[in-house]
């Protein structure tokens, strides 16, 4: 089947290739982990690389701050605007509720014939609704992209908790989408580093190791798996038995010296 490139070589090798054709996809961490990041850069890949126009849905954000955020990356949003190839779409989650799910959409979708959507971000739904009706309200949403082709990718802001289990969402909204990725903070021999999983991918096998990524001037870059560690995504990450002996071994070696 057709593949959705991220653009980012890793993450797409992680992916078996990208994303489904117009899968929904949901992109959940904690703040600063780098969700709006990785949305904007699978927007701009999409443009340059790939010839796919996008729209991009803000619930927190205005233009100027996007442009602003994205030029620090070398992405030049205006100009795509300008060039009828990206729309910045800036509401309030009670207009999006009120127009049934996407339906403001109608315009943007119509005018720039969109295969790419970014929604920034669920979690603000949550302050208007209940857990119930959020959870229609988001699927009312995948479906509306869905129908019309778009591959979409929603951003959930989820609270991290240190030295607990990560919940991906704590209203159950995980089995809407296809694609889950999940973005982490953790604490390795006194340093924070990210750390990245997809979660679930239905449809396609992908990547079962947790791999490091940061975020650097070119935008988000997916590094090599945390071999050595166990329990990293639980945020208790400790060396794994084969380089727990091994670092002992060392220890002994170096005291008979």
């Amino acid at each position: 089947m057709d593949r959705v490139k991220t653009g980012i070589a890793e993450l797409d090798r992680m992916l078996g290739g990208g994303f489904m054709q117009g899968d929904a996809v949901m992109v959940a961490g904690s703040a600063g982990t780098g969700k709006t990041t990785l949305g904007l850069q699978y927007l701009y890949n999409g443009i340059t690389k790939f010839g796919e126009n996008g729209i991009y849905v803000t619930f927190e954000q205005l233009p100027d701050q996007i442009y602003r955020d994205a030029a620090n990356f070398g992405w030049d949003l205006k100009r795509f605007e300008e060039e009828n190839r990206l729309q910045i779409v800036c509401t309030s989650p009670n207009l999006l509720l009120e127009s049934g799910g996407g339906s403001l959409l109608e315009g943007p979708v119509k005018e720039i014939k969109p295969r790419r959507v970014v929604l920034d971000s669920l979690s603000h739904l949550a302050m208007y609704v209940g857990e119930n009706e959020l959870r229609k309200e988001a699927y009312r949403t995948i479906m509306w992209f869905k129908t019309r082709g778009l591959s979409s990718m929603f951003v959930w802001e989820s609270a991290q908790l240190a030295a607990q289990s990560f919940a991906v969402t704590e209203v159950g909204m995980s089995f809407l989408v296809d694609t889950i990725l999940l973005f982490r903070m953790v604490e390795i021999e006194s340093s924070m580093k990210k750390a990245l999983a997809v979660l679930k991918m239905r449809g396609s096998d992908h990547d079962k190791r947790l791999r490091e990524y940061e975020i650097t001037p070119q935008g988000i870059r997916v590094a090599a798996p945390f071999l050595e560690y166990e329990g990293v995504i639980t945020g208790s990450p400790r060396r794994a038995a084969p380089e727990n002996f091994m670092e002992m071994f060392r220890k002994a070696a170096k005291a008979r010296k």
